[in-house]
């Protein structure tokens, strides 16, 4: 079951994904701003890859395609997400925004067909567009089924006013929380005690060193064999023992008991087989007057109960962070499938990004389906699999297998070939899709040969079956150009002999490791083959690997 789908993920719903297969729904799709894109990537010179704004770069402009998703909308059965999309379009007219809207919507009634009756889906957004998308929610899945507007507070306070920002600064995420029926997965989530809560209210300690607060063992209302006498008894003249009840007090000089024990028959919340019980296993302490009361002892409590304002999860960092600006924290994906899927549950994430869903499904051990529209994404996701939990299994649609596959997506899309190429040398992509945007640059790979300073390796793709050495000639001046120290030139179709002379004649670059060719050809087929570029001491600041994660992770073992 565990997939990768490389892919537009309206298709792949509707082609792939069966009706009620699914049990959780986790989205974060692009947010409509352009300071908010999902960037995967940025270069340790501060570089930004354009790559994946340019593959949702249709979603932000009313166009043919937005005008064909509205209308699809409109004659797709639901009746109440059409009126709601029509209701919008009249307040918002054919703009940006609305082809947003209009793109999320058609998808949402595809995740609302795949997603079981018992399912739930949580939509992460900004709050440029929370309040539109909560509308649409509505609509699809039903007011009724709205369970929470999640805040996530995604970062620390800005300091935007020293910088002229007239506004309260913006440091959460919303995180949208419906099902699909009134009867859905739910596993309660806590967080933990306040310190100033612990200090208060769990103010003894046992022996063993276990912190306790005092229960109240009485109760109200007697029910079942809640009423009898438990209290101490003292024999005529003798000591004070333990009565036939197993219960026990040490007296205390001067103490004085008048008619009925205060401790005596009375109404308990236990049943005096429990109550027995209890006194067995030390778990009944006594006050001063001699009333028992039951250890509750600090380690045994869940927490407090989780409310709809997270505040104590932080952005990803240190060795969590792969350097993707928009990472989210594992922390919060395992929260979210914890508490609303169970162990072999299907948990499907249609815009996986960087893949912390699939990651958090993997850890829990749910099954999972994650797609994306860029080869970049999926190689990524693929590489932090791998590195996360080695021996992994899983299938992956959509990519090239063989060359046959390579030459498909070479005259299918030359942007996603090349950035699919791109990813097979480990190479940061570079550029987008407008004329003259990459300079005969498709990608970076950044050293550092000698330890310190960072350097660069131009990479260069050819997907065509028409490759000369003016190529070849053009990335030794691109290098030059750009004060690169290697060039890579990836092809697809076999280099020639003149290729490979111009390269030869490109000289070497050295460093204390050694010399290395400053103008390198790889074709694809190599790259199947396994064959990789000869660069000394990539630097790890652009892909970093993903931490190993420990067998089978534990659900009731997540950080508060």
């Amino acid at each position: 079951m565990n997939k990768l789908y490389y892919g537009d993920n309206l298709a792949v719903l509707r082609n792939e994904i069966e009706r009620e297969s699914v049990d959780l729904i986790y989205l974060d799709p692009p947010f409509n701003s352009q300071a908010n894109y999902n960037v995967l990537f940025r270069g340790t010179s501060g570089e930004r890859s354009q790559a994946q704004i340019e593959a949702f770069l249709d979603t932000w402009h009313w166009n043919d395609h937005a005008e064909q998703a509205f209308d699809e909308v409109m004659g797709g059965g639901c009746a109440a997400a059409a009126e709601m999309l029509r209701a919008l379009r009249s307040f918002l007219r054919e703009n940006d925004m609305m082809a947003y809207l209009t793109m999320m919507a058609v998808r949402l009634l595809e995740l609302h067909r795949v997603l079981k009756p018992t399912g739930s889906i949580y939509l992460h957004c900004d709050p440029t567009a929370s309040h539109y998308l909560k509308t649409l929610m509505d609509g699809v899945f039903g007011a009724t089924n709205y369970k929470n507007e999640i805040s996530w507070r995604r970062s620390a306070a800005h300091n935007d006013t020293k910088q002229g920002s007239k506004r309260f600064g913006n440091v959460r995420d919303v995180i949208l929380f419906y099902t699909k029926s009134k009867a859905w997965a739910w596993n309660p989530q806590y967080s933990g005690y306040d310190p100033s809560y612990t200090d208060e209210m769990y103010r003894f300690t046992d022996s063993s060193g276990r912190r306790y607060r005092k229960g109240d063992l009485t109760a109200a209302k007697a029910g079942g064999d809640t009423r009898y006498e438990w209290r101490v008894k003292r024999p005529a003249g003798g000591d004070w023992v333990a009565d036939t009840d197993g219960s026990y007090l040490e007296p205390k000089p001067g103490w004085q008991y008048k008619g009925v024990l205060p401790y005596g028959k009375r109404i308990w919340a236990y049943s005096k087989e429990n109550m027995h019980g209890y006194s067995e296993q030390g778990r009944i302490v006594y006050s001063e007057s001699g009333m028992p009361n039951y250890k509750r002892y600090l380690d045994e409590m869940p927490g407090v109960s989780l409310q709809n304002d997270w505040d104590d999860i932080f952005p990803a960092s240190g060795g969590e962070s792969l350097g993707y600006p928009t990472q989210k924290p594992l922390a919060l994906l395992e929260r979210i499938v914890a508490a609303s899927s169970n162990e072999g549950d299907v948990v499907l994430d249609p815009f996986c990004g960087c893949g912390t869903a699939v990651h958090a499904a993997q850890k829990l051990k749910r099954e999972w389906i994650g797609i994306d529209i860029t080869h970049l994404a999926i190689s990524l996701i693929e590489k932090r699999l791998n590195d996360a939990f080695p021996g992994i299994k899983y299938e992956v649609h959509g990519t090239p297998k063989d060359l046959e596959g390579a030459r498909a997506l070479a005259a299918q899309n030359k942007y996603q070939f090349q950035w699919w190429a791109v990813s097979l040398v480990n190479a940061v992509p570079f550029g987008g899709k407008k004329k003259g945007a990459d300079s005969g640059i498709d990608g970076l790979i950044y050293f550092k040969p000698e330890g310190k300073t960072t350097e660069k390796a131009i990479v260069s793709v050819k997907g065509g079956d028409n490759v000369n050495v003016a190529m070849v000639r053009d990335l030794a001046h691109v290098v030059d150009r750009e004060n690169a120290r290697i060039g890579v030139f990836i092809t697809l179709a076999e280099s020639t002999g003149p290729m490979r002379t111009e390269a030869v004649k490109a000289g070497y670059y050295e460093t204390l490791y050694g010399k290395y060719p400053k103008i390198q050809i790889l074709t694809i087929e190599e790259l199947f083959s396994g064959k990789q570029p000869k660069i000394p001491l990539v630097d790890s600041a652009s892909f970093k690997k993903a931490v190993k994660e420990s067998e089978g992770g534990e659900q009731d073992r997540l950080p508060f």
